[in-house]
């Protein structure tokens, strides 16, 4: 069969979304609106746990109320030069339309002795074939280096870097912390209100915050059966009655100061444990939708109608609770409530403003966050943080304490468990994979660029297109370890090798959407477009590890890049003239005295000096060069030699 007529008949099997290749469905551009707020929002709640629609209109307020513009400072994304401009492909449609999401279904539990039967034989054999098949072992350790300034956590897996946070002892853990404020002023033009929470600036609280939210799509209702209380329907016209000026109000704070903007809070409190997360002003309960067995789901669904919740609050059951027995929830519910208690204590006898709860530092969040079964230890090389944990476990799970272990050996542990070289090649911007292949990662101001190639592949003959998609499929594994290693969030393009196929196309992109299940920050991937692109974006939790550890170059300006030596003696050249052609003519004699960096000196005198000595003659001046180490590379100074008055002094750009 020849390859026209080949094309041809796959044309006619060409993808086309109901309604024509332009038309995507309103439920599909909102998630990805959505999608993007959430990600370009420099930060979030730790547990998106209520729907956030009115986000934008929030954030125009906020802005509004600090003097900003309306939607706040947005930067055009660079546009990616490359030597061929892109083809689009013509077998891919130009947008492509996702399924709508769907609730994950339940299965009803079994009815009468056949059926349970059946349920009871389904489970045998999924154990006999775990039996005969068991699934490769993972070896999960964390390992916790503390130190005076910073604290540093690890997961490896396999003895591979698989999760990496860091916190400054000197940053305020803002973001979760629960305080105790007092209105001052009410905007009813913006829908918001000005809380005295103790910082320089007042907190921002919009009325849509105040108003008690639904649960996000993230986040299946429960109904737990029982009479409810019947509470009065808050709306916005309510706020102004129920929290006038001078009234105290408890806030949690959802976003820190940024710029001139203060700190945003929110009157729907989350207290997040190990298992459950606490509401105690919401009367719902739920159950993440991450988990997506139906039989677990209807296993959790139970324990938690069995639990024990006082009148008025809620709980949601977190990912980590896939699998875990009863008596871990009802512990976690009690901690929880304890910890509740001990905030409204706070609340009752101290002043106001004050911070009634602090977030948990990063020990605290690992114990929380990261402690499950399957891992083997947890190694720190600090008695006190030790001991800490220890403690922490304990309320958790008494079993789990023997997993803690203190290193004392004089090598430092990153270095003793290979992380340290693992963070130096995770963090450079060109990333090798194992194939021989190799990924470029550019962190710019609108989004994260993302370059797959194929380094040692030689692309040709029978098992081109195989090989391609291998070094795709290897890429997009270390592209979702890349992002939670980096922490990088907001808008991510990723640019994968070409493919024709759209079957190879779609393999990258369930791999991608299959390793982000993992991922503990929200995301929303599209499939790849026309250009060859895959779009996706990535909730922003903090800022990412790059700008925690790093500055920008004070030689470069973050640039990357400086000048070079031939680039500066253009300039040099170009402003020696000007300077030549302004004197007076007459036979008085004229020198020049330049400053200029070694590397530049180094080329005027080997390579430029003729065309030195050419400007000497044609202007009747003498020009003489010194170098000077204290200047940058693209500065040089320009003095008259005989009066030592400085003619000119040229600087690289301040802001680039």
């Amino acid at each position: 069969m020849s390859e026209r007529s080949f094309s041809r008949r796959r044309r006619s099997l060409r993808f086309r979304p109901a309604g024509g290749l332009g038309a995507v469905s309103p439920k599909a551009q909102a998630e990805a609106r959505e999608a993007r707020e959430a990600a370009t929002t420099p930060a979030a709640e730790p547990e998106r746990v209520f729907d956030k629609r009115h986000e934008q209109e929030i954030e125009r307020a906020q802005n509004v109320a600090y003097g900003l513009p309306p939607e706040g400072e947005t930067a055009e994304p660079p546009v990616p030069a490359k030597g061929d401009f892109r083809e689009p492909h013509p077998e891919v449609p130009e947008r492509v339309e996702e399924t709508e999401y769907e609730p994950i279904p339940v299965e009803a539990p079994p009815q009468g002795f056949v059926e349970s039967l059946r349920a009871m034989a389904g489970k045998i054999v999924q154990k006999v074939q775990r039996l005969l098949k068991p699934a490769p072992k993972v070896h999960k350790e964390i390992i916790i280096n503390v130190e005076a300034l910073e604290t540093r956590v690890a997961l490896l897996e396999n003895g591979q870097l698989e999760e990496f946070n860091i916190e400054r002892n000197t940053q305020d853990r803002l973001v979760g912390s629960i305080f105790k404020g007092r209105v001052r002023n009410l905007e009813d033009g913006l829908k918001a209100a000005f809380v005295d929470i103790g910082f320089e600036k007042n907190a921002f609280l919009h009325y849509w915050d105040i108003i008690p939210n639904p649960f996000d799509s993230g986040v299946e209702i429960v109904e737990r059966g029982g009479r409810k209380r019947e509470r009065p329907r808050i709306t916005q016209k309510d706020v102004p009655r129920l929290y006038p000026p001078g009234s105290e109000i408890i806030v949690q704070v959802t976003k820190g100061p940024i710029g001139n903007k203060g700190p945003r809070v929110t009157t729907n409190l989350v207290l997040p444990g190990r298992f459950l997360v606490l509401l105690p002003y919401a009367d719902q309960c739920g159950i993440s939708r991450k988990i997506e067995n139906p039989q677990e789901r209807q296993r959790l669904k139970k324990i938690l109608r069995e639990l024990n919740i006082p009148e008025g609050m809620g709980v949601i059951m977190r990912t980590a609770g896939e699998g875990q027995q009863k008596r871990y929830f009802v512990r976690d519910l009690a901690w929880l409530l304890e910890e509740w208690r001990q905030i409204e204590e706070r609340c009752r006898t101290l002043p106001t403003p004050a911070c009634v709860f602090q977030e948990p530092d990063l020990i605290e969040r690992t114990v929380r966050d990261f402690l499950t079964d399957d891992v083997e230890r947890i190694v720190v090389d600090d008695p006190r943080a030790e001991q800490r944990i220890r403690e922490l476990i304990g309320r958790i799970s008494r079993r789990s304490v023997s997993k803690v272990k203190l290193y004392t050996d004089p090598v430092p542990i990153f270095d003793r468990f290979g992380i340290t070289k693992q963070l130096e090649s995770a963090f450079a911007r060109v990333v090798h994979l194992k194939s021989g292949g190799y990924i470029v990662v550019d962190e710019t101001e609108a989004l994260v660029a993302i370059d797959v190639n194929t380094g040692r592949h030689k692309l040709g003959g029978k098992d081109q297109e195989s090989t391609i998609l291998r070094t795709n499929l290897e890429a997009a594994d270390e592209i979702v370890r890349q992002l939670r290693l980096r922490n990088m969030g907001g808008i991510i393009v990723l640019d994968f090798i070409d493919m024709k196929s759209r079957r190879d196309q779609q393999a990258v992109y369930q791999r991608i959407k299959e390793g982000l299940k993992r991922d503990r920050a929200k995301t929303h991937v599209l499939p790849i477009s026309q250009l060859g692109l895959m779009e996706m974006t990535r909730q922003r939790h903090t800022e990412s590890v790059q700008a925690a550890i790093y500055d920008d170059c004070p030689y470069c300006r973050g640039r990357g890049k400086v000048k070079s030596a031939l680039s500066m003696s253009v300039e040099i050249q170009r402003k020696l003239t000007e300077i030549l052609r302004r004197r007076p003519r007459d036979e008085s004699d004229f020198q020049l005295r330049v400053l200029v960096h070694p590397q530049v000196l180094e080329r005027l005198r080997t390579e430029d000096e003729k065309l030195l000595i050419e400007l000497e003659k044609r202007y009747f001046g003498k020009l003489t060069f010194r170098a000077d180490p204290s200047l940058h590379i693209e500065e040089f100074r320009v003095f008259n030699a005989l009066t030592n008055e400085e003619l000119a002094h040229i600087k690289p750009p301040q802001n680039t």
